[in-house]
């Protein structure tokens, strides 16, 4: 059996361990549920799209009931005072382009635009410009079949308040610790996880349910080390990806 084997007998025996222990702990009915997950994205974030990446692996295997919300780097950093922070004043325009599409079109059409966006902006590792970020948000509209005109609200404050509701809601939460992403699983708000690549197959069915495992436990708050690399930021689903 290879590493990313998806339908071995390891992954069968895992799924029935996982199975049982939720049963066990959460009772029958939540075992039953789907998992509620919500993704807090800020599209420039290379670590929030390879989350995305991981929960898109993970759904082509669990039933998730996975949605998707906008946040802000930039709403993040206020009140910092560093290279890093004035850089985000360049690239925000996309968070407030998915805002747009949030609020005419809804979550699953930013999902889309989502998807379509980060395979043109995180096709290998760099720090794009803002030319490149504006013409990737014009192109995933395109792919997504969302109107193109929606790309001009990146030069606008008219969907910062509805941008900051989103933020707010997502990362008020975690606590005044909190990065990208912030994942929300089964109602646990959390910062993370900071993944360096994205996992594959049973890899990534493995993580979800040690991480909701963790998200479970009221009385767990942090694990941590230092990265050493920039992430590997490609991904391509595998052949036979369910839609």
């Amino acid at each position: 059996m290879t590493r990313y084997d998806q339908t071995g007998a390891d992954l069968d025996l895992w799924d029935q361990v996982t199975r049982t222990y939720f049963t066990e702990r959460l009772g029958t009915k939540a075992a039953r549920t789907a998992p509620g997950v919500d993704l807090y994205v800020d599209p420039v974030c290379p670590y929030t799209w390879v989350v995305a990446c991981w929960l898109r692996e993970v759904a082509q295997h669990r039933d998730l009931d996975l949605r998707y919300h906008v946040m802000s780097l930039l709403m993040l950093n206020e009140g910092r005072d560093d290279t890093y922070s004035r850089q985000l004043d360049a690239s925000t325009g996309p968070s407030r382009v998915a805002t747009a599409v949030v609020t005419h079109h809804g979550s699953e059409a930013f999902r889309r635009w989502h998807g379509a966006f980060g395979n043109l902006i995180f096709d290998h590792w760099r720090y794009p410009t803002p030319t490149e970020y504006r013409d990737a948000s014009t192109a995933a509209l395109t792919e997504a079949g969302l109107p193109a005109t929606l790309a001009d609200a990146a030069d606008t404050t008219e969907y910062d308040e509805a941008l900051r509701r989103s933020h707010d809601e997502g990362t008020r939460p975690v606590g005044i610790d909190g990065g990208t992403p912030v994942v929300h699983i089964d109602g646990a708000a959390f910062f993370g996880p900071v993944l360096n690549a994205v996992p594959r197959g049973d890899d990534a069915l493995r993580l979800f349910d040690g991480v909701r495992l963790l998200a479970g436990c009221r009385d767990f708050y942090e694990l941590k080390r230092t990265r050493t690399t920039p992430p590997d930021v490609s991904y391509r689903p595998m052949e036979g990806e369910a839609p």
